[in-house]
């Protein structure tokens, strides 16, 4: 078993998520079986190679996945997630999560096995909010 977590982050808010998570996931798995990728770094054609993807994109705009790298990213890995692992995570500043559960429901649409409740945390993940993510990366690889 294979996972890699794939993030973008603006600000740094997802970036820390992305690395707690990643940290939690290794605690679990070990090194060897988990990869941390910014979204600029990795094609969609070798994420599609893990058995898990776990991604990270902050709401951006009017509660859209980041725009300029994250969503062609995820649009042309959304043709090919039947029977995917994907677990999702993000940081956001207002609104209620609405990006996060319209990406849900292109997963869902797309196939995709959602393997755990996705993650969103408001701004700057504090201390409690790491650990949160430190758990959700244990989760996604059990």
């Amino acid at each position: 078993m294979k996972a890699a977590v794939i993030y973008i982050s603006l600000t740094g808010n997802t970036q820390a998520m992305a690395e707690a998570i990643y940290e939690g996931a290794v605690s679990t798995a070990g090194n060897e079986q988990v990869a941390l990728l910014s979204v600029d770094t990795i094609t969609a054609a070798e994420a599609l190679t893990y058995d898990i993807l776990v991604l990270g994109s902050p709401a951006m705009g009017n509660e859209v996945l980041e725009e300029d790298s994250f969503e062609p990213f995820f649009s042309e890995l959304e043709k090919n997630l039947t029977g995917k692992k994907i677990a999702l995570f993000g940081s956001y500043g207002w609104g209620d999560g609405q990006w996060m559960r319209d990406w849900e429901t292109r997963c869902n649409n797309a196939g995709a096995i959602l393997i755990t409740d996705s993650l969103i945390i408001n701004e700057a993940p504090d201390t409690a909010a790491l650990e949160l993510c430190r758990e959700f990366g244990k989760k996604t690889v059990k």
